[in-house]
C-alpha cells in the first residue's frame, strides 16, 4: 500500500470520527433529532464528501485497497450527489448511511491501516 493510500484511509477515519463527535456533542440520538439540527446536518455532508473524495482518489491510485472498501462506488456516488445535487438530499438516505453503513466502513479502514506491509 501506498504512502498516498494510507494518508487518505487516514482522512476517512479522521472524518468518520468528526461525524461521531458532532453527533454524540450534540445529543443526537433520533432522526427527528438529526433533522432539525441544520449545522449539524452540513458538517456531516462535508465530511461525507471528504470520505467519498478520499475513495475516490484511492479508486484512480491503488485498485487492489479499492475492492477492499466494500460499498467504494456507492460513496464515491453519495460524494457526487452531496456536491453536485446538494437541493436533493434526502436526510433518510443521510441517516441510513450514519447508523447502518459509517460503523462497517470504520472497521474496514481500520482492518486496512492495521495490516497493511510495512
Amino acid at each position: 500500500m501506498e504512502s498516498k493510500t494510507a494518508k487518505w484511509l487516514t482522512d476517512i477515519l479522521e472524518a468518520i470520527q468528526e461525524i461521531n463527535d458532532f453527533v454524540q456533542k450534540n445529543q443526537i440520538r433520533s432522526f427527528p433529532n438529526y433533522q432539525q439540527n441544520k449545522m449539524l446536518k452540513r458538517a456531516v455532508e462535508r465530511n461525507l464528501e471528504i470520505i467519498g473524495e478520499a475513495v475516490n482518489r484511492i479508486k484512480q491510485n491503488d485498485e487492489q485497497t479499492l475492492l477492499k472498501i466494500e460499498h467504494a462506488r456507492s460513496i464515491i456516488a453519495l460524494r457526487n450527489h452531496v456536491i453536485h445535487a446538494y437541493d436533493s438530499i434526502s436526510d433518510e438516505n443521510i441517516w441510513s448511511i450514519l447508523i447502518k453503513h459509517l460503523p462497517k466502513l470504520k472497521v474496514e479502514v481500520k482492518n486496512l491501516l492495521e495490516n497493511r506491509p510495512k
